[in-house]
């Protein structure tokens, strides 16, 4: 018992020093932007929900990339100071599937197939959201989940709400970054955000690598109908975000996962939408609670699930017809270890980063702000961090 307990811990350790770099470059961006970037500039380009404007927030999303926490932290960051909620859930998506280290680690551990499927199915999840929400999300629900947003609940902690962070200030973006204000807000923000995230991160991971211990591949395979291709096609998008959702795995993190439901018979747009979910996790539906309410979750819930079965649906089309689906199930299944490589030194690099804006977090009376963020917003006082 202990062995396969201790395996299980390896595959959630080894995911963990997989994501890290990336989770932490994405908190911290994140924390750059909410301490740093003016309001009116995020309305001038994310303001309304046309599709050159979505484009633009697919862009930015693809371009800040990070863990689908990350995203989620920074989508709200980016409706609060104003963007349209359509472009701010096009930014999520663009920021955890749409990136360059997810097709990448793709193509390493599946084959470049995959990564194309995901640049090609990313887009298509992003036009039919932006038309669901048309269709079925109204500007009450909306308005609701922006007051919800305001009250800037960071996961269960609702004194980090009283805290307005951003720097006010007129001088350039990098003279605020380099600024000593600059600096210490975003370290306030970037500890913050992590501190909130935390305990739902390491549930995730250690799910995540659980199921991929003790779940045999037998299992998967009569899941999926492996041995009935027709009907696989059929399930694998219907069920691949089920699996997702109740596999906690953040968006690099399910790689690994969907290589081994590759390997066990999943469909080919199954994986796809698989890899989409990410973004529907249960710790994440959770975040969505806290950051938009119940009704705003489930309406996401409901209309991503809905964009990921069709863009599975629509990459199986378009791939099978073009004849790229790959024949063979021989994805590489990562197994526990650490081997020093680019991610090793991308995570010594973040890992400096993060440390620095720890210490300036501490040496700048971070302390009671964490102490305070369990209690009612304003409870301590408001930190004024205006010049």
């Amino acid at each position: 018992m202990s062995h396969t307990l201790l395996h299980a811990l390896a595959l959630s350790g080894s995911m963990t020093w997989e994501i890290l770099w990336a989770l932490i470059l994405g908190f911290a961006l994140s924390a750059v932007v909410q301490a740093l970037v003016h309001r009116s500039t995020i309305v001038a380009l994310l303001g309304d929900d046309r599709p050159r404007t979505l484009a633009i927030a697919a862009g930015l999303g693809a371009a800040s990339s990070s863990c689908s926490y990350a995203a989620v932290a920074l989508a709200r960051s980016l409706f609060r100071k104003g963007a349209s909620f359509t472009a701010a859930m096009a930014f999520e998506i663009g920021s955890t599937n749409l990136v360059v280290e997810l097709g990448i680690i793709l193509a390493l551990l599946m084959g470049w197939q995959f990564t194309a499927a995901e640049f090609v199915g990313g887009p298509i999840m992003i036009v039919v959201l932006a038309v669901l929400f048309r269709l079925f999300v109204r500007s009450r629900l909306v308005d609701a989940a922006r007051s919800q947003a305001d009250q800037g609940r960071a996961g269960s902690m609702e004194g980090h709400a009283a805290m307005d962070m951003s720097i006010q200030s007129d001088s350039s973006f990098l003279r605020r970054l380099v600024s000593r204000e600059g600096f210490t807000s975003v370290s306030h923000i970037f500890v913050m955000e992590w501190a909130a995230i935390l305990r739902d991160l390491a549930i995730g991971l250690l799910i995540a690598g659980a199921i991929g211990a003790w779940v045999p591949e037998s299992f998967w395979q009569h899941f999926f109908f492996a041995d009935h291709p027709a009907w696989s096609v059929v399930w694998g998008p219907i069920v691949g975000p089920v699996v997702a959702i109740a596999s906690f795995v953040c968006s690099i993190g399910n790689v690994p996962l969907a290589a081994v439901l590759w390997n066990g018979g999943i469909s080919f747009g199954g994986v796809v939408a698989f890899i989409f979910a990410d973004l529907l996790i249960l710790p994440i539906l959770n975040v969505y609670r806290k950051y938009y309410g119940i009704a705003m979750m489930l309406t996401l819930l409901g209309t991503f699930y809905a964009a990921m079965v069709t863009a599975g649906y629509l990459v199986e089309i378009i791939f099978g017809t073009a004849g790229l689906i790959p024949a063979q199930r021989s994805a590489t299944v990562m197994e526990a270890g650490i081997s020093w490589n680019y991610t090793t030194w991308l995570n010594i690099a973040l890992l400096t980063l993060a440390a620095l804006l720890v210490v300036r977090f501490v040496t700048t009376g971070g302390i009671p702000m964490l102490r305070a963020m369990g209690g009612p917003p304003g409870a301590e006082h408001e930190h004024g961090h205006h010049h």
